[in-house]
C-alpha cells in the first residue's frame, strides 16, 4: 500500500508560513536534491491555498505535468484541468488513493489544516519536517489543535545550513 507523507518544512516555533502565507523564511541549503524527492511521488494533496500558490509558479512549478489533487469547496473543475478537485470527504479520497496499487507515495505537500483533517482521519503515514533555524512568531501553523498523537522517530539528519530533517511515523 502506497503512504501519505506529510512532508514540509517549518520553522522552530511551529510554522509552515508567515500571517501573510509567505515562505521566504525557508533556508537554502544545496546539499537537498529536491528533483529526487519530487521523483519519490506520483501523486501530490494539497489545499486551495498551497495548490493557488504553486500556480502561480508558472512553468517553474514542480508539480507541471504530476497528479495534482486539490481539496477545494471553490475552485471549479472547468478552470483547473489535469486537477483532481475534492469537495467533500479528502480522507476517503485520499484512502481510496493509498489503496492504488504499483504507484510511487502520496506527498500530502500543503496546508496545515488540511494535513490535521487527514492525520485525524487516520490516512496519513509519515510526517517528515525540515525544520529551519528560524523563529517566526506568528503565522500558519504547522497542525491546528487537535486530538494527541504519538509518533515514532525514523530518523533525524542536521545539514550544515543548520536545517535539522525529522521524519516520523504516525503511529497505530
Amino acid at each position: 500500500m502506497r503512504r501519505v507523507r506529510y512532508n514540509c518544512a517549518a520553522t522552530l516555533d511551529g510554522f509552515i508560513a508567515d500571517a501573510n502565507g509567505g515562505y521566504d523564511w525557508i533556508v537554502d541549503d544545496a546539499s537537498i536534491d529536491f528533483g529526487a524527492l519530487f521523483a519519490e511521488f506520483d501523486t501530490f494533496v494539497m489545499g486551495r491555498k498551497t495548490y493557488e500558490v504553486m500556480q502561480a509558479q508558472g512553468e517553474a512549478n514542480p508539480l507541471r505535468g504530476k497528479r495534482v489533487v486539490v481539496a477545494s469547496r471553490t475552485l471549479q473543475a472547468a478552470e483547473h484541468p489535469g486537477v483532481t478537485l475534492v469537495r467533500d470527504d479528502i480522507a476517503g479520497h485520499v484512502a481510496a488513493l493509498k489503496a492504488e496499487v504499483g504507484r510511487r507515495d502520496i506527498w500530502l505537500f500543503g496546508g496545515g489544516e488540511l494535513a490535521g483533517q487527514l492525520i485525524e482521519a487516520g490516512v496519513v503515514d509519515r510526517i517528515e519536517v525540515a525544520l529551519m533555524p528560524v523563529l517566526l512568531r506568528r503565522g500558519i501553523p504547522l497542525l491546528p489543535p487537535g486530538s494527541q498523537q504519538r509518533l515514532s522517530l525514523v530518523s533525524a539528519t542536521s545539514l550544515a545550513s543548520g536545517i535539522q530533517m525529522l521524519v516520523y511515523d504516525v503511529a497505530g
